[in-house]
């Protein structure tokens, strides 16, 4: 059955001009709040919908401007017989070509024969639909598709509210599982008639007086009533259609009771079932009324793990599990600049797999830090709590996110910062500089691409840098907070240890109420606190604690060079928009 080749969208909504070519399986769209997703879906739904009548208003304009028409085409391949016919539609077929992505007007051997439908509104606010093709326009030809082959194209919609495919009502998936029709247009009307005479014989005792006083009234003014008023349901309410007919448990309780997830989990069941006769689904925030492990079963259900597979599907997120859930060349990245809005693959590579299966949420951001490990993750957070009670909107806020390299060699924050680049979100590396960069050139590639770093200085790690650049009063606070996280004993042994018996914790107290830090006891203190095994600091909860605590309040006093770091990374994430 049809599949979407090709999509374009002119002046509707927030999407000034948009060109995409969809895969033919799942298509995860994601990327900020108001950045186009649901509009995406919505322009497929209304283009390829049946639907005799939609109201559209000048907000579906772009801008307002009522005076630039919205146009979306929709190009389908994978076209069905009657699609595909041409003595009925041949001046509109086209051709297009997977390898160049490109549609030729002329269908030929090579390449997929393709049909266009377009939607069009102009100032009127009429909506239409007509096939489209260069050839056909100047020729001034004019066709709309057959609303029986229409109906051949319609996509399923799996929305916020699925239970209007719990009924055989039109379009719903049940009328796509199998050809059965329900054929009991005699026995619903003698329902409908049967529910009216019955209640009629209930109210009219409980609504006697009333009925009396309106019989009256109309006899008193010559209104036709009869001898007395009736009190049953109106015709126009209980006409009784296929709509009616809805699925039930063995209990009669109806299915339109389920809860909203278990009702897209079954629609969605449904739809894979009923991929024969439609193929192409729908489904804003897939995660909507779905735990984890149930989302999970309806991603299954849709067919993401399967090669063949079963349905097109579009899709919206804003769920990390969504997004482990997929490969990454199932995700699409919606982005506008300009003016122009742009689709793009997240791709297949294994770097970017491995960083979507470590760091979903990065994904769903618009700039992403790419931090060496978990220390740095700990004090770029932390900070941002600091500025946040000093006044500052937070980095979350507007769209941050942070990434944890796991703490190898830092060329692979650099690598990992360029995929992201390449998808189009702003990024910094944050590394220490205790570790050389191995791979010739990294850096300015980097740099070149548009990405920023920071990296601390001389060779120095972030807990170097905290003890030999905090005033006396800050190092001592962490040294009160290490003894919280670590205890005092296991300080006081591990920096004998390295400097050889020399020092202990006590030893370094006595010398700060003498002279404060040296520069000897802060270098000290710095290797000591980074040890391989128990690290005084060495996790996202201890740095950000540390960092928001006392790193933040104490940076006024801090060494100059430190605080030209932290003003780097202050005006990165203020920037972020």
């Amino acid at each position: 059955m049809a599949r979407i080749r090709h999509l374009r969208i002119c002046n509707f909504r927030s999407i000034q001009s948009l060109e995409w070519i969809p895969s033919n399986g799942v298509n995860c769209l994601i990327g900020p709040g108001d950045s186009g997703k649901s509009t995406i879906l919505d322009a497929i739904d209304l283009c390829l919908g049946a639907r005799r009548n939609v109201l559209f208003k000048d907000t579906d304009f772009f801008s307002l401007d009522v005076n630039q028409s919205i146009l979306i085409d929709v190009t389908l391949g994978a076209l069905p017989d009657v699609l595909n016919n041409i003595d009925i539609y041949g001046d509109f077929l086209r051709g297009f070509s997977a390898i160049t992505g490109l549609i030729e007007d002329e269908p030929r051997a090579d390449i997929e024969t393709v049909l266009t439908l377009r939607l069009q509104v102009n100032a009127d606010l009429e909506p239409s639909w007509t096939l489209y093709s260069d050839r056909a326009a100047q020729q001034q030809l004019e066709r709309s598709l057959a609303w029986k082959d229409r109906k051949l194209i319609v996509p399923a919609r799996i929305g916020t509210y699925a239970h209007t495919n719990l009924s055989w009502s039109k379009g719903s998936v049940l009328n796509r599982l199998t050809e059965e029709r329900p054929e009991l247009g005699s026995e619903l009307a003698n329902a409908a008639r049967a529910a009216r005479a019955t209640f009629g014989a209930q109210a009219g005792p409980q609504l006697a007086q009333t009925l009396q006083l309106v019989t009256k009234t109309a006899t008193y003014l010559g209104v036709p009533v009869g001898e007395n008023a009736q009190a049953l349901l109106d015709s126009h309410s209980v006409s009784i259609g296929d709509s009616a007919i809805a699925l039930h448990d063995d209990t009669g309780i109806p299915l339109r009771s389920l809860g909203t997830g278990s009702g897209r989990l079954l629609v969605a069941g449904l739809q894979r079932s009923a991929a024969a006769a439609a193929t192409v689904a729908l489904v804003d925030e897939v995660e909507y009324g779905l735990e984890p492990h149930r989302l999970m079963r309806l991603l299954d259900s849709l067919g993401a793990k399967e090669p063949a597979e079963p349905l097109q599907v579009f899709m919206t997120t804003h769920s990390p599990v969504t997004l482990k859930e997929l490969a990454s060349n199932q995700l699409f990245i919606v982005r506008k600049k300009l003016g122009v809005h742009t689709v793009k693959c997240a791709g297949a590579g294994d770097g970017v797999q491995g960083t979507l299966r470590k760091a979903p949420e990065a994904f769903l951001s618009k700039s992403v830090i790419v931090c060496e490990g978990a220390s740095e993750v700990g004090f770029t957070r932390g900070i941002d709590q600091w500025w946040v009670k000093c006044g500052a909107i937070s980095f979350l806020s507007k769209g941050g996110s942070y990434v944890d390299s796991g703490g190898g060699n830092p060329d692979q924050c650099f690598s990992r910062g360029e995929e992201f680049l390449k998808l189009g979100y702003r990024v910094l590396v944050f590394i220490d500089a205790d570790k050389p960069i191995l791979t010739e050139g990294l850096i300015e590639k980097f740099v070149d691409a548009g990405g920023e770093y920071i990296i601390w200085r001389d060779g120095l790690a972030i807990e170097d840098e905290l003890f030999r650049s905090l005033s006396d009063k800050g190092v001592e606070g962490l040294l009160i907070k290490a003894a919280e996280f670590v205890g005092r004993e296991l300080i006081s042994e591990q920096i004998g240890s390295k400097s050889n018996g020399r020092f202990n914790l006590e030893d370094i107290e006595i010398l700060k109420l003498i002279s404060g830090f040296e520069p000897e006891v802060r270098q000290l203190l710095g290797v000591t606190s980074r040890n391989n095994k128990n690290a005084w600091f060495k996790s996202v909860g201890r740095f950000q604690e540390i960092t928001r605590d006392i790193v933040g309040p104490d940076l006024p006093n801090a060494e100059q060079g430190f605080k030209d770091i932290i003003e780097k990374l202050w005006r990165w994430t203020n920037a972020s928009t």
